[in-house]
């Protein structure tokens, strides 16, 4: 466990230090490490507790470029559906809303491969009327995931935001949403001893690398800073999938089973109490079946898995496509005769 929280010193400061010059994304990137560390539902509390003492050094480095007018459309709507988000997240595991956002995240790839623009702002008069819904919709995911990270930071851009501004106006928008999710995490019990340790080791390095932020951002041109904000965009899109995808195999009991023989072979995809199969066989002949797992009580009083009765989609080079259905006793399992010609 101490090798894990050193583990996690290490890469929360790189992700910090990335943070610094993209503009947000720490807590994406160091979420998966949390969840080696700690229970799912607990992730949550400890990036909370590390990202608002990050926000509060990020103030202190750059108050003066905070923008007001959007702190002041942003946070009131994000507070309560950063609550919303916490009830969500004690009714049910976050790990598909992960690897859809790591999805999102995913989508900033072309923005990495295309040519980077020369420096400059683009204004949408538009957006600042959008910032309510912004707020509310950025409250609602880092209540259920605890960060927001570069998801909203291509809206940042389109109000016309420098870097440092985007740095500083961010900061003020999590703070007051950080510390608010920090209570509601403890009144709901989502904080013991592993998850303050934890929070308090990403606290560490964010603040270490707030430290050292402040000689590096004026150095780096804003199309860079962009370049790289897409860039720890997809990085993080591709360990959130990853993590969550390993959460909902394990929550699901999911399992990929193949076979092989002399005259066939088999794919199979198990979900909770139901399998996928996909059988070729010879000649040219292609079986699709799916069926629910019960169990059969054999004499010796052990149980083994038996599939229930379905129908199998066959597809034939020969006989075209049509269908059988599996029929069973408790000793064997028939064909019966084609039952329907497609």
């Amino acid at each position: 466990m101490m090798f894990g929280f050193i583990a996690l010193f290490a890469i929360a400061s790189a992700a910090f230090a990335l943070s610094a010059v993209s503009g947000g994304g720490a807590g994406l990137i160091v979420m998966p490490v949390l969840g080696v560390l700690l229970a799912a539902d607990h992730v949550p509390a400890a990036l909370s507790i590390g990202t608002a003492l990050s926000s509060v050094s990020r103030i202190a480095l750059f108050f003066k470029a905070i923008r007001w007018p959007v702190v002041l459309r942003f946070v009131p709507l994000a507070l309560p559906a950063a609550w919303g988000g916490i009830v969500l997240l004690k009714q049910i595991q976050p790990a598909y809303l992960d690897f859809l956002l790591g999805l999102f995240l995913l989508g900033n790839l072309p923005l990495v491969l295309r040519r980077p623009k020369k420096d400059g702002t683009t204004r949408d008069a538009g957006g600042m009327t959008w910032l309510p819904v912004v707020g509310a919709l950025a409250g609602f995911i880092s209540g259920f995931t605890g960060a927001v990270g570069l998801l909203f930071n291509g809206f940042y851009h389109r109000l016309g935001l420098r870097k440092e501004e985007i740095v500083a106006t961010r900061a003020a928008n999590d703070i007051l949403l950080h510390l608010v999710k920090v209570a509601l995490y403890a009144v709901y019990g989502l904080i013991d001893q592993a998850t303050l340790t934890a929070g308090i080791t990403v606290a560490i390095a964010a603040l270490v690398s707030s430290a050292a932020m402040k000689m590096w951002l004026h150095h780096i041109p804003d199309h860079m800073f962009r370049q790289i904000g897409h860039g720890a965009a997809v990085v993080a899109g591709i360990a959130m999938m990853v993590l969550a995808g390993r959460q909902i195999s394990v929550q699901n009991h999911m399992a990929v089973h193949y076979a092989r023989s002399t005259d066939e072979a088999e794919l199979a995809l198990d979900w909770r109490r139901h399998r996928l199969s996909v059988e070729l066989e010879n000649p040219a002949e292609l079986e699709i079946r799916h069926y629910s797992k019960g169990q059969d009580v054999v004499g010796n009083g052990l149980s083994r898995t038996r599939p229930s009765a379905g129908p199998i989609l066959h597809v034939s080079l020969t006989r075209g496509v049509y269908v059988t259905r599996v029929s069973h006793n408790r000793h064997r399992m028939t064909k019966d005769a084609d039952v329907n010609m497609l």
